[in-house]
Protein backbone atom coordinates (compact mmCIF):
# COMPACT_ATOMS: atom_id res chain seq x y z
CA UNK A 1 0.00 0.00 0.00
CA UNK A 2 0.90 3.69 -0.77
CA UNK A 3 1.79 5.46 2.22
CA UNK A 4 1.42 9.24 3.13
CA UNK A 5 2.18 11.21 5.29
CA UNK A 6 -0.07 14.71 6.35
CA UNK A 7 1.44 17.86 7.08
CA UNK A 8 -1.01 20.19 9.28
CA UNK A 9 -3.67 18.69 12.24
CA UNK A 10 -6.39 21.35 10.83
CA UNK A 11 -7.76 20.80 7.27
CA UNK A 12 -4.82 18.25 7.21
CA UNK A 13 -7.19 15.67 9.36
CA UNK A 14 -10.45 17.33 8.50
CA UNK A 15 -10.06 16.05 4.98
CA UNK A 16 -6.75 15.29 3.78
CA UNK A 17 -6.35 11.86 5.92
CA UNK A 18 -10.05 10.75 5.23
CA UNK A 19 -9.59 11.37 1.72
CA UNK A 20 -6.21 9.32 1.29
CA UNK A 21 -7.89 6.44 3.75
CA UNK A 22 -10.99 6.11 0.92
CA UNK A 23 -8.73 6.26 -2.30
CA UNK A 24 -6.35 3.78 -1.35
CA UNK A 25 -3.83 5.09 0.66
CA UNK A 26 -2.20 4.04 3.81
CA UNK A 27 -1.88 7.64 6.22
CA UNK A 28 1.88 6.81 8.06
CA UNK A 29 2.32 9.36 10.06
CA UNK A 30 1.03 13.56 11.20
CA UNK A 31 3.48 16.26 11.27
CA UNK A 32 2.22 19.31 13.32
CA UNK A 33 3.80 21.92 15.27
CA UNK A 34 2.49 21.26 18.64
CA UNK A 35 3.26 18.33 20.16
CA UNK A 36 0.12 17.46 22.17
CA UNK A 37 -2.16 18.91 19.47
CA UNK A 38 -0.69 16.70 16.79
CA UNK A 39 -1.13 13.46 19.13
CA UNK A 40 -4.44 14.34 20.26
CA UNK A 41 -5.71 15.31 16.62
CA UNK A 42 -3.51 11.63 15.28
CA UNK A 43 -5.79 9.48 17.83
CA UNK A 44 -8.92 11.14 16.64
CA UNK A 45 -8.20 10.36 13.42
CA UNK A 46 -6.52 7.02 13.66
CA UNK A 47 -2.87 7.81 12.64
CA UNK A 48 -0.62 5.86 14.82
CA UNK A 49 2.48 7.91 14.64
CA UNK A 50 2.24 12.04 15.21
CA UNK A 51 5.77 13.74 15.25
CA UNK A 52 6.64 17.56 14.75
CA UNK A 53 9.76 16.48 12.97
CA UNK A 54 9.53 16.48 8.98
CA UNK A 55 12.79 15.39 8.79
CA UNK A 56 11.70 11.80 10.78
CA UNK A 57 8.49 12.05 9.02
CA UNK A 58 10.57 11.87 5.64
CA UNK A 59 12.61 9.25 6.64
CA UNK A 60 10.13 6.75 6.96
CA UNK A 61 10.54 3.77 4.38
CA UNK A 62 6.82 4.07 4.42
CA UNK A 63 6.46 7.01 2.90
CA UNK A 64 5.46 7.58 -0.66
CA UNK A 65 3.66 10.94 -0.71
CA UNK A 66 3.70 14.15 1.54
CA UNK A 67 0.56 15.90 1.80
CA UNK A 68 1.07 19.78 2.59
CA UNK A 69 -2.42 21.32 4.19
CA UNK A 70 -0.24 24.01 6.90
CA UNK A 71 -0.51 27.72 6.57
CA UNK A 72 0.52 29.49 3.40
CA UNK A 73 3.40 31.16 3.68
CA UNK A 74 4.92 27.49 5.16
CA UNK A 75 4.21 25.63 1.90
CA UNK A 76 7.31 26.71 -0.26
CA UNK A 77 9.80 25.64 2.43
CA UNK A 78 7.74 22.29 3.37
CA UNK A 79 7.25 21.42 -0.17
CA UNK A 80 10.55 21.76 -1.06
CA UNK A 81 12.00 19.52 1.25
CA UNK A 82 10.14 16.82 0.43
CA UNK A 83 10.84 17.02 -2.87
CA UNK A 84 14.35 16.77 -1.79
CA UNK A 85 13.55 13.87 -0.13
CA UNK A 86 12.10 12.41 -3.33
CA UNK A 87 8.53 12.34 -2.07
CA UNK A 88 5.31 12.91 -4.22
CA UNK A 89 3.58 16.26 -3.25
CA UNK A 90 0.57 17.44 -2.84
CA UNK A 91 0.37 21.04 -1.56
CA UNK A 92 -2.79 22.76 -0.65
CA UNK A 93 -3.88 26.09 -1.81
CA UNK A 94 -3.03 28.88 -1.81
CA UNK A 95 0.12 27.86 -3.93
CA UNK A 96 2.44 29.85 -2.12
CA UNK A 97 3.02 33.25 -1.48
CA UNK A 98 3.36 34.77 -5.25
CA UNK A 99 3.81 33.20 -8.75
CA UNK A 100 7.88 33.24 -8.17
CA UNK A 101 7.79 31.06 -5.39
CA UNK A 102 5.45 29.12 -7.13
CA UNK A 103 7.80 28.41 -9.91
CA UNK A 104 10.26 27.66 -7.87
CA UNK A 105 8.36 25.15 -6.44
CA UNK A 106 7.14 23.61 -9.90
CA UNK A 107 10.92 23.53 -11.45
CA UNK A 108 12.55 21.76 -8.59
CA UNK A 109 9.19 19.15 -9.11
CA UNK A 110 10.26 18.99 -12.28
CA UNK A 111 13.87 18.20 -11.89
CA UNK A 112 13.39 15.86 -9.44
CA UNK A 113 10.17 13.55 -11.25
CA UNK A 114 8.19 13.43 -8.29
CA UNK A 115 4.48 13.45 -9.20
CA UNK A 116 3.25 16.85 -7.96
CA UNK A 117 -0.47 17.63 -7.21
CA UNK A 118 -2.03 21.30 -6.69
CA UNK A 119 -5.04 21.12 -4.19
CA UNK A 120 -7.53 21.88 -6.66
CA UNK A 121 -10.06 19.25 -5.69
CA UNK A 122 -12.86 20.79 -7.06
CA UNK A 123 -12.59 19.72 -10.67
CA UNK A 124 -14.13 16.49 -9.39
CA UNK A 125 -17.46 18.45 -7.76
CA UNK A 126 -19.81 16.73 -10.07
CA UNK A 127 -21.71 19.51 -10.83
CA UNK A 128 -18.95 21.63 -11.65
CA UNK A 129 -16.52 19.09 -13.69
CA UNK A 130 -20.16 18.38 -15.97
CA UNK A 131 -20.44 22.37 -16.14
CA UNK A 132 -16.81 22.34 -17.75
CA UNK A 133 -17.57 19.48 -19.73
CA UNK A 134 -20.83 20.94 -21.38
CA UNK A 135 -19.06 23.79 -22.25
CA UNK A 136 -16.30 22.67 -23.73
CA UNK A 137 -18.49 20.72 -25.83
CA UNK A 138 -20.24 24.09 -27.12
CA UNK A 139 -23.80 23.17 -25.69
CA UNK A 140 -23.67 27.06 -25.17
CA UNK A 141 -22.28 28.24 -27.77
CA UNK A 142 -18.92 30.53 -27.28
CA UNK A 143 -18.81 31.76 -23.60
CA UNK A 144 -19.32 35.37 -23.23
CA UNK A 145 -20.28 36.41 -19.96
CA UNK A 146 -19.87 34.46 -16.61
CA UNK A 147 -20.57 35.45 -13.12
CA UNK A 148 -19.65 33.25 -10.07
CA UNK A 149 -20.76 34.42 -6.49
CA UNK A 150 -20.35 33.17 -3.20
CA UNK A 151 -21.24 34.80 -0.40
CA UNK A 152 -21.85 33.16 3.48
CA UNK A 153 -21.54 34.20 7.18
CA UNK A 154 -19.03 31.33 8.64
CA UNK A 155 -16.79 34.39 9.82
CA UNK A 156 -19.53 37.28 10.21
CA UNK A 157 -19.96 37.20 13.95
CA UNK A 158 -17.45 39.51 16.30
CA UNK A 159 -16.67 36.27 18.31
CA UNK A 160 -15.81 34.35 15.41
CA UNK A 161 -12.71 32.75 15.69
CA UNK A 162 -9.61 32.22 13.05
CA UNK A 163 -6.25 30.99 13.21
CA UNK A 164 -3.51 33.65 13.62
CA UNK A 165 -2.37 33.28 10.05
CA UNK A 166 -5.80 33.56 8.53
CA UNK A 167 -6.15 36.94 9.87
CA UNK A 168 -2.93 38.03 9.22
CA UNK A 169 -1.91 39.33 5.42
CA UNK A 170 2.09 38.87 5.85
CA UNK A 171 0.84 35.19 6.87
CA UNK A 172 -0.93 34.61 3.64
CA UNK A 173 -3.90 34.84 5.66
CA UNK A 174 -7.65 36.42 4.31
CA UNK A 175 -10.17 34.75 1.87
CA UNK A 176 -8.65 35.43 -0.94
CA UNK A 177 -6.44 32.67 -0.39
CA UNK A 178 -8.34 30.26 1.20
CA UNK A 179 -11.72 30.56 -1.75
CA UNK A 180 -10.27 32.24 -4.32
CA UNK A 181 -7.96 29.70 -5.76
CA UNK A 182 -10.95 27.71 -6.23
CA UNK A 183 -13.03 29.50 -8.13
CA UNK A 184 -9.66 30.47 -9.69
CA UNK A 185 -9.26 27.31 -11.18
CA UNK A 186 -12.73 26.89 -12.10
CA UNK A 187 -12.81 29.77 -14.34
CA UNK A 188 -9.56 28.66 -15.73
CA UNK A 189 -10.58 25.10 -16.70
CA UNK A 190 -14.31 26.09 -17.94
CA UNK A 191 -13.21 29.35 -19.68
CA UNK A 192 -9.81 29.39 -19.83
CA UNK A 193 -6.86 31.30 -19.45
CA UNK A 194 -7.02 35.08 -17.47
CA UNK A 195 -6.03 38.22 -19.69
CA UNK A 196 -6.26 40.39 -16.87
CA UNK A 197 -8.41 41.90 -13.76
CA UNK A 198 -9.34 44.71 -11.67
CA UNK A 199 -10.04 43.59 -8.25
CA UNK A 200 -10.92 44.89 -4.67
CA UNK A 201 -10.39 43.25 -1.40
CA UNK A 202 -11.96 44.86 1.21
CA UNK A 203 -11.28 44.07 4.54
CA UNK A 204 -15.15 43.94 6.11
CA UNK A 205 -14.00 42.97 9.55
CA UNK A 206 -13.72 45.39 12.45
CA UNK A 207 -12.20 42.16 14.27
CA UNK A 208 -8.47 43.84 13.66
CA UNK A 209 -7.65 41.46 10.80
CA UNK A 210 -5.11 42.93 8.22
CA UNK A 211 -6.22 40.58 5.89
CA UNK A 212 -9.55 40.70 3.35
CA UNK A 213 -12.77 39.02 4.13
CA UNK A 214 -13.76 39.31 0.95
CA UNK A 215 -12.74 39.88 -2.66
CA UNK A 216 -14.17 41.51 -6.01
CA UNK A 217 -12.88 40.94 -9.29
CA UNK A 218 -13.97 41.80 -12.53
CA UNK A 219 -11.90 39.37 -15.14
CA UNK A 220 -11.43 39.24 -19.15
CA UNK A 221 -10.30 35.49 -20.15
CA UNK A 222 -8.04 35.07 -23.34
CA UNK A 223 -10.62 33.28 -25.14
CA UNK A 224 -12.70 36.63 -24.77
CA UNK A 225 -15.47 35.76 -22.15
CA UNK A 226 -15.58 38.78 -19.71
CA UNK A 227 -16.85 38.01 -15.62
CA UNK A 228 -16.99 38.14 -12.10
CA UNK A 229 -15.74 36.50 -9.21
CA UNK A 230 -16.78 38.04 -5.41
CA UNK A 231 -16.66 36.04 -2.55
CA UNK A 232 -17.51 36.83 1.24
CA UNK A 233 -16.98 34.97 4.38
CA UNK A 234 -18.33 37.51 6.29
CA UNK A 235 -21.65 38.17 5.08
CA UNK A 236 -24.71 38.38 8.22
CA UNK A 237 -26.64 37.39 4.86
CA UNK A 238 -28.57 34.11 3.85
CA UNK A 239 -25.88 32.74 1.77
CA UNK A 240 -25.45 32.62 -2.01
CA UNK A 241 -23.86 30.46 -4.25
CA UNK A 242 -24.01 31.25 -7.90
CA UNK A 243 -22.11 29.94 -11.22
CA UNK A 244 -23.73 30.93 -14.25
CA UNK A 245 -22.07 31.29 -17.90
CA UNK A 246 -24.31 33.09 -21.21
CA UNK A 247 -22.98 32.11 -24.20
CA UNK A 248 -24.02 33.24 -27.86
CA UNK A 249 -26.44 30.12 -28.02
CA UNK A 250 -27.18 29.56 -24.25
CA UNK A 251 -26.96 30.15 -21.19
CA UNK A 252 -25.99 27.00 -18.50
CA UNK A 253 -25.75 27.73 -14.20
CA UNK A 254 -25.12 25.87 -11.62
CA UNK A 255 -28.45 24.87 -9.01
CA UNK A 256 -27.38 22.85 -6.27
CA UNK A 257 -26.47 19.40 -7.43
CA UNK A 258 -28.05 20.25 -10.92
CA UNK A 259 -26.27 21.92 -13.76
CA UNK A 260 -28.79 23.37 -16.32
CA UNK A 261 -29.03 24.86 -19.42
CA UNK A 262 -31.37 27.34 -21.24
CA UNK A 263 -31.55 28.14 -24.95
CA UNK A 264 -34.36 28.63 -27.67
CA UNK A 265 -35.53 24.82 -27.07
CA UNK A 266 -36.33 25.88 -23.55
CA UNK A 267 -34.52 25.10 -20.58
CA UNK A 268 -33.13 21.22 -19.11
CA UNK A 269 -31.19 19.63 -16.44
CA UNK A 270 -28.07 17.66 -17.59
CA UNK A 271 -27.72 13.96 -16.95
CA UNK A 272 -24.65 13.14 -14.97
CA UNK A 273 -22.51 10.60 -16.52
CA UNK A 274 -21.44 7.49 -13.84
CA UNK A 275 -18.19 8.85 -14.70
CA UNK A 276 -18.44 11.96 -13.16
CA UNK A 277 -20.64 10.58 -9.84
CA UNK A 278 -18.41 10.77 -6.48
CA UNK A 279 -18.04 8.33 -4.44
CA UNK A 280 -20.62 7.47 -1.90
CA UNK A 281 -19.61 7.42 2.04
CA UNK A 282 -20.89 8.58 5.88
CA UNK A 283 -19.15 11.35 6.72
CA UNK A 284 -16.13 10.97 9.65
CA UNK A 285 -16.83 12.64 13.26
CA UNK A 286 -15.13 16.03 12.95
CA UNK A 287 -11.36 16.27 13.35
CA UNK A 288 -11.11 19.99 14.29
CA UNK A 289 -13.74 21.72 16.53
CA UNK A 290 -14.22 24.83 18.45
CA UNK A 291 -13.54 27.75 16.49
CA UNK A 292 -15.54 28.95 13.42
CA UNK A 293 -12.79 28.63 11.55
CA UNK A 294 -12.77 24.86 12.70
CA UNK A 295 -16.52 24.43 11.46
CA UNK A 296 -16.17 26.02 8.72
CA UNK A 297 -13.50 23.44 6.99
CA UNK A 298 -15.45 20.63 8.40
CA UNK A 299 -18.15 20.22 6.24
CA UNK A 300 -17.34 17.56 4.40
CA UNK A 301 -17.95 19.03 1.20
CA UNK A 302 -14.14 18.30 0.02
CA UNK A 303 -13.86 14.79 1.15
CA UNK A 304 -15.67 13.18 -2.10
CA UNK A 305 -13.66 15.13 -4.74
CA UNK A 306 -10.30 15.28 -2.95
CA UNK A 307 -10.95 11.16 -2.94
CA UNK A 308 -11.12 11.37 -6.63
CA UNK A 309 -8.39 13.79 -6.61
CA UNK A 310 -6.16 10.94 -4.34
CA UNK A 311 -7.58 8.09 -6.70
CA UNK A 312 -5.62 10.14 -9.49
CA UNK A 313 -2.43 10.68 -7.38
CA UNK A 314 -2.21 6.99 -6.93
CA UNK A 315 -2.82 6.33 -11.08
CA UNK A 316 -0.42 8.78 -11.59
CA UNK A 317 2.40 6.73 -9.32
CA UNK A 318 1.57 3.72 -10.85
CA UNK A 319 2.08 4.88 -14.35
CA UNK A 320 -2.08 4.02 -15.16
CA UNK A 321 -3.74 5.67 -18.00
CA UNK A 322 -6.57 8.23 -16.77
CA UNK A 323 -10.07 7.55 -17.81
CA UNK A 324 -10.24 9.66 -20.98
CA UNK A 325 -13.23 11.66 -19.63
CA UNK A 326 -11.99 12.30 -16.05
CA UNK A 327 -10.90 15.97 -15.48
CA UNK A 328 -7.37 16.69 -15.72
CA UNK A 329 -5.04 16.67 -12.91
CA UNK A 330 -4.29 20.06 -11.25
CA UNK A 331 -0.64 19.98 -11.20
CA UNK A 332 2.39 22.77 -10.14
CA UNK A 333 2.05 24.39 -13.44
CA UNK A 334 -1.73 25.13 -12.30
CA UNK A 335 -0.06 26.14 -8.76
CA UNK A 336 2.02 28.86 -10.96
CA UNK A 337 -0.94 29.90 -13.14
CA UNK A 338 -3.69 29.96 -9.71
CA UNK A 339 -0.70 32.60 -8.12
CA UNK A 340 -0.54 34.82 -11.21
CA UNK A 341 -3.88 35.46 -11.01
CA UNK A 342 -3.71 35.88 -7.47
CA UNK A 343 -0.35 38.30 -7.72
CA UNK A 344 -2.40 40.79 -10.17
CA UNK A 345 -5.56 40.91 -7.68
CA UNK A 346 -3.68 41.68 -5.29
CA UNK A 347 -1.81 44.37 -7.29
CA UNK A 348 -4.81 45.65 -8.83
CA UNK A 349 -6.63 45.90 -5.21
CA UNK A 350 -3.31 48.05 -4.08
CA UNK A 351 -3.48 50.34 -7.43
CA UNK A 352 -7.65 51.12 -5.92
CA UNK A 353 -8.64 48.48 -8.83
CA UNK A 354 -6.72 49.30 -12.02
CA UNK A 355 -6.65 46.77 -14.93
CA UNK A 356 -3.64 44.64 -14.26
CA UNK A 357 -2.28 41.83 -16.79
CA UNK A 358 -2.32 38.49 -15.80
CA UNK A 359 1.27 37.02 -16.13
CA UNK A 360 1.28 33.77 -18.55
CA UNK A 361 2.74 30.62 -16.47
Amino acid sequence: MTGAVVVGTGFGCVTHVESLRRAGFDVVALVGRDEKRTAERAARVGVANPTTSLADALARPDADVVVIATPPHTHAPLALAAIAAGKHVVCEKPFTCDQDQALELQRAAERAGVVNLFGAEFRWGTAQALAASAVAAGVIGTPRLAAFMLQMPMLAGPDDEVPGWFSDAGQGGGWLGAYGPHVIDQVRVTLGEFEGVSAALPVASERGWTSEGSFSVRFRTRSGADGVMQSSAVDFGQPIHLARIVGTTGTLWIDGPDVKVADAHGTRTLPVPDTLALPAGELPPRAADGTAYDRMVSSGSEIGPATRMYETLLALIAGSPLPPDAPRPPTFADGVANMAVIDAIRASAAGDGRWVAVAKA
